[in-house]
């Protein structure tokens, strides 16, 4: 009976220290759904082809 006791009095002591813990989010409110734009795929230019890869050495400047 004591332990008891001393896990309530244990409890109420870190619940009046520290508070509650905040109510749970929904996973409906975390996400967020949009359209992606289209992209144009038929397209190409060769100046803007530098875009599209990643090239380490040039990352690098080497």
């Amino acid at each position: 009976m004591g332990t008891n006791k001393t896990l309530d009095d244990a409890a109420a002591a870190r619940r009046a220290r520290f508070g509650t813990l905040p109510a749970r989010i929904a996973f409906t409110d975390m996400v967020e759904e949009t359209s992606a734009a289209p992209k144009a795929t038929d397209s190409y230019d060769p100046e803007a082809q530098w875009k599209d890869f990643n090239c380490l050495a040039r990352d690098l400047g080497l």
